[in-house]
């Protein structure tokens, strides 16, 4: 049995998981920020009010598209290190954008850097990982990704406090706040980003890519580093089975029948984990707490606490996703996801309000944090072929900022013709269906290797 160095496969994964904190960070903390930069740009109309908010979804897609090919061309670490030269650039200048333009271009370069992390922070940990250990230390990423939401969250909780309820738009414009605050809480990223890409400046390249381009005294040298020289001479050997015939990898491998199957569960989950709804009530979680009764400063608060709670069951995931599996974990909290939402619509129908609604979102985000959230990506990290694992996973990920977009999109609409009580059992029934097909179509990936998964899935 191998004895693994602890220490150095935890430092390089968290090295790599540094992107998923800025990723959380910069996704959330532009709600808090939201009334001020719209105040001092003087945004009125929907549309603009709209482009604000949505406008990083587009750099996020273009992002995880680029980075399928250009992590197989270039390697994982170049893509860390880009990154988070994006993250650090990105915030700085919409920090200080003078123009409603020169804001959107800003946030829209921060959703690239978001869109390339998301898709190669969880790849590089995969790779680097062993088997017995890669469950949890991808899900290190989730957990990073959740810490850096809860901080927005703080810090938004934080300033929006300072703010008197009826305030009008020239009271914020002329407030600290309005010309300075939102500024440094996007300038926030800055300092971390620095710190993201000095460490992955000193974490080694991902063997397996180092393999695919015939660099074996580099995979060897990691690979021991991680669980000693036999370890490291195994692992090269089995991952070369996988490329023996390699030619370069290109679009049409992904037609491949073994690659296709794998590449549907990919997207499925990557689509499920967005319409579970649980990301409903994070984008809209004031409009959902001010329908179930709360008062503004109380929905603040409240938003904290989902925070909280969503890093507490993170890390519980953290404990049991190579204990018990990515499967039953899945299926628990498709279960428990499912349940809340009838349960949320049910109060919604009844008239229920305050504590019960509260309650009841509570229990949902805590399924989908040890669940749907950390186990879609460990899952999505794993189930590819070494030869095509960067593109297929860009195009995992890129269908699930496409589904994030169209939930959140969609929503109000939903809201307006099925009521509060209607969408939340929409949410529902998408859960089941997802139960279903985690059942019958997704397999078991705890304690294997990247190369058996590979030959089980291409040899159904």
């Amino acid at each position: 049995m191998n004895t693994f160095n602890a220490r150095y496969a935890w430092t390089i994964s968290l090295a790599a998981a540094l992107g998923g904190l800025l990723f959380g960070y910069d996704w959330v903390v532009i709600g808090g920020a939201k009334p001020f930069y719209e105040t001092y740009f003087r945004l009125t109309t929907t549309r603009s009010i709209g482009w604000a908010n949505s406008c990083a979804l587009l750099g996020c897609l273009c992002g995880s598209l680029l980075a399928g090919w250009a992590s197989d061309r270039f390697g994982r670490r170049k893509l860390l290190l880009l990154s988070a030269v994006l993250f650090a650039v990105s915030s700085a200048l919409t920090a200080l954008a003078g123009s409603f333009g020169a804001f959107i271009g800003w946030r829209i370069t921060g959703g690239v850097a978001i869109g390339i992390a998301s898709n190669v922070s969880p790849t590089y940990i995969a790779e680097v990982s062993p088997a017995p250990w890669r469950g949890r230390l991808v899900a290190l990423n989730q957990l990073t990704i959740v810490v850096g939401i809860l901080a927005a969250q703080i810090a938004n909780w934080l300033i929006a406090e300072k703010v008197p309820m009826n305030a009008t738009a020239e009271m914020i414009r002329a407030s600290w706040n309005g010309q300075y605050g939102w500024r440094w809480m996007f300038a926030a990223v800055v300092a971390p980003s620095i710190v993201f890409f000095l460490a992955a400046l000193f974490v080694p390249e991902s063997p397996r890519w180092l393999v695919k381009r015939a660099k074996l005294a580099g995979a060897r040298a990691t690979l021991a580093r991680i669980g000693g020289g036999k370890y490291a001479d195994d692992a090269v050997a089995e991952i070369r089975t996988t490329l023996s015939d390699d030619g370069g990898t290109q679009w049409a491998d992904l037609l491949r029948p073994g690659v296709v199957r794998a590449l549907g569960i990919g997207i499925a989950l990557a689509v499920l984990q967005q319409w579970s709804g649980i990301n409903v009530i994070f984008n809209y979680a004031e409009e959902i707490y001010r329908a179930a009764g709360y008062g503004v400063s109380d929905v603040l608060f409240n938003i904290v606490i989902t925070g909280a709670i969503n890093l507490v069951f993170t890390l519980v995931a953290l404990q049991f996703v190579d204990r018990v599996g990515r499967r039953p974990l899945m299926l628990i909290g498709c279960a428990a996801i499912g349940m809340a939402h009838f349960l949320i619509g049910l109060a919604y129908r009844d008239g229920l309000h305050g504590v019960p609604v509260l309650m009841l979102t509570l229990f949902a985000i805590s399924g989908y944090a040890m669940s749907l959230a950390p186990v879609t990506w460990v899952l999505i990290s794993e189930i590819f072929p070494n030869r095509v694992r960067g593109r297929a996973i860009s195009i995992s990920v890129s269908a699930l900022w496409i589904a994030s977009f169209a939930l959140t999109y969609s929503f109000p609409s939903i809201s307006k013709t099925l009521g509060s009580g209607g969408t939340f059992w929409l949410y529902a029934g998408i859960c089941l269906i997802g139960f279903g097909f985690v059942f019958w179509r997704v397999p078991e990936t705890r304690g294997k290797t990247l190369e058996q998964i590979e030959r089980e899935l291409t040899a159904a």
